[in-house]
């Protein structure tokens, strides 16, 4: 099996603290023979983190496998990571290697881990203690495999409810990477959202981009972006490709079902509202006339005054609801002047 050279794969752009650390955590840690879990919202990058750990292993010339657990039901999960014998169960009309098998000496990248059946965990507890697998109905083998799982559910939490074996995540858990949700990461927004649109430019044949008007700019840092960088990928690529090729992005289209005849919703069913932004803080004195980056800054300030508030100045529960780690946030205040309250 061959894997694409690293070079080949889509970057990861981000200068936020919260992003750097993360991807200072990836480096410290791909090199270590060990297990471990990517935790993170959709849309944050969970895939490329995997292989980001990958190639920057020694297994980086091995096979880079990749299984996605809510993609197939139980039954065909297990034949999938673990291959079958020939007449193993009915339609197994010849021995199927699994991904497991694979991946041997190389990397398994397991997204969606939570969705995976107790029967499965079982299976692949022993895999990743022993190295031993076994196809459905045929014998044990053993492979050197090394297994990153990625979620974006509450692992323990569903382990303390007896929905996720408590062994299977001890065992996974030997360092735990979180990505930062994109609301954490403003300041990266009009970078990643530059990136995307330069892209998309090139894909329709244009000679250049000619930019955000301060209005788009204004709305892309308002949004709240709960499908986080997928999600900002896709609005800057609709809003490029609508746009007047000789003039600046003037509109994002943040929702493509917001349209004048949008479909009535079944009888009995309310249409669900979209979330409305919250207003982006006022800008400073000037307007519009104001520096990029001082908006943003103001911005920044703003989220972190509006979650202390709603959390009490709980710095600690701040940062929770946040997507940032303790000491992450009381860097964010530190550099805003707003470090006073409870901790």
């Amino acid at each position: 099996m061959s894997n694409p050279s690293p070079s080949a794969l889509p970057p990861l752009i981000g200068q936020a603290p919260a992003f750097r650390s993360m991807l200072e955590h990836v480096s410290r840690v791909a090199p270590l023979e060990r297990p471990l879990l990517v935790i993170g919202e959709r849309g944050t990058g969970k895939e490329l983190v995997a292989a980001r750990l990958h190639y920057l292993s020694r297994r980086w010339d091995r096979p880079f496998v990749k299984v996605n657990c809510a993609a197939l039901p139980e039954t065909l999960l297990d034949s999938e990571l673990f291959g079958h014998e020939a007449g193993a169960f009915t339609g197994a009309v010849g021995r199927r290697t699994g991904r497991i098998e694979q991946a041997d000496g190389g990397t398994l990248f397991l997204d969606e881990i939570a969705t995976a059946s107790p029967a499965v965990q079982e299976k692949l507890l022993r895999a990743v203690e022993y190295g031993e697998i076994e196809r459905v109905g045929g014998r044990t083998r053993t492979v050197d495999v090394r297994v990153i799982g990625a979620t974006n559910a509450d692992l323990p939490a569903l382990a303390a409810a007896g929905r996720f074996r408590a062994d299977l995540l001890d065992r996974l858990a030997f360092d735990v990477i979180t990505l930062p949700p994109l609301r954490a990461r403003p300041e990266d927004i009009p970078v990643l959202a530059e990136h995307f649109a330069l892209a998309m430019v090139r894909e329709l044949g244009r000679p250049l981009f000619p930019g955000f008007t301060p209005a788009a700019l204004d709305a892309l840092l308002a949004h709240p972006w709960p499908g986080n960088v997928r999600e900002l990928r896709n609005a800057v690529e609709r809003s490029v490709a609508a746009a007047d090729p000789d003039g600046p992005v003037a509109a994002v289209i943040l929702d493509p079902f917001a349209v004048p005849h949008r479909p009535a919703a079944p009888d009995g069913a309310a249409a669900a509202a979209p979330p409305v932004p919250a207003d982006p803080p006022p800008a400073p004195d000037g307007g519009a006339d104001v520096p990029f980056l001082d908006r943003v800054r103001a911005f920044e300030a703003g989220l972190l005054k509006e979650a202390l508030a709603r959390h009490r100045f709980n710095q600690r529960r701040t940062a929770g609801a946040l997507g940032l780690g303790y000491h992450q946030l009381r860097g964010y205040l530190r550099k805003h002047g707003l470090t006073g309250g409870e901790e």
